[in-house]
């Protein structure tokens, strides 16, 4: 009887055209090479970021500057009437902000205020606010000829730390001469009511209620004249400005978003290095090479 050859099994040989496994991005991103090339884009990623700081930091250093020319521009030129740039209740142009005007008239000081919360020098304080009875504004009256009466401007004599200094200030009777900035009135957002002498905000709306009218929809922060810091008893306030001053410099602005993108780029760009890496490997290398060849084509 045949005896049969016991059977044995041969392992079979891996299949030697099967493509390389694919690499990971992160297998690829750890190779050396890689790791070189991401320290060079952050650094130029760094530096377009500092740079587009630095443009940042010049758009406003020249509003800045155009801010402070403007200032001394208004200075130089000297007051204007108010009645030369501005009427009883007409809307208030925002142009007016800042502007030096001089106005004759008499104080009423049975309708002094304070105004809490404000800040000077760091320091927080209160804005002494008095109404304003114009008699001249550079028109002999006729800037307000249609309307009730003479107007009532709003006048702040200036900042005190306590509401107990106000109290303490002396106000000149009689016909008086004031110049001073021009500011828009404030808005009616928050509490406009006049509680125990003092009022949140000069919201002129509300107290043309209080004071009666007509009344300007500015306000004057005194600079000279009886009653001002120029007479002492009350700090001087800095000139108006509107929120935002002349406005950072669009060139500058454009030119700092200009680098944060190239600095943007050069991270993306190695990114797209990695990816091309794991798709195709460097320019010249053998297609089935696993460390740079396109895994699953054949070689040609």
């Amino acid at each position: 009887m045949p005896v049969s050859a016991p059977s044995t099994s041969t392992p079979t040989a891996p299949d030697a055209g099967a493509p390389p496994a694919r690499r990971t991005f992160l297998q690829v991103a750890r190779q050396p090479r890689m790791i070189g090339l991401l320290l060079v884009f952050v650094l130029a990623a760094f530096v377009c970021g500092r740079l587009g700081a630095w443009q940042l930091d010049r758009a406003y250093e020249r509003a800045e500057l155009a801010a402070q020319q403007e200032a001394a521009e208004a200075v130089a030129a000297g007051p204007s009437w108010l009645g030369d740039v501005l009427a009883p209740q007409q809307s208030f142009p925002g142009e007016l902000v800042g502007r030096e005007v001089r106005v004759v008239g008499e104080f009423e000081p049975a309708g002094s205020l304070v105004v809490p919360g404000r800040v000077l020098e760091e320091q927080t304080g209160y804005l002494v606010l008095t109404p304003f009875r114009v008699s001249d504004d550079g028109t002999g009256g006729e800037s307000w000829a249609d309307l009730s009466g003479a107007p009532v401007l709003a006048v702040v004599r200036g900042w005190v730390a306590a509401p107990a200094d106000a109290e303490a200030l002396p106000l000149p009777e009689g016909e008086v001469t004031l110049t001073g900035w021009l500011q828009v009135g404030e808005s009616t957002s928050g509490s406009a009511a006049v509680v125990d002498g003092q009022t949140e905000q000069i919201a002129l709306s509300a107290l043309v209620n209080v004071w009666g009218g007509p009344i300007y929809t500015g306000y004057l922060v005194a600079t000279s004249g009886p009653g001002t810091p120029e007479d002492g008893g009350v700090a001087a306030l800095p000139r108006p400005t509107i929120d935002g001053g002349t406005g950072a410099n669009l060139q500058n602005i454009f030119y700092a978003l200009q680098w944060w993108v190239f600095g943007g780029f050069a991270v993306l760009l190695w990114i797209r290095l990695v990816r091309d890496e794991m798709a195709g490997g460097r320019r010249g290398g053998a297609p089935t090479d696993a460390g740079t060849g396109i895994a699953g084509l054949p070689a040609g």
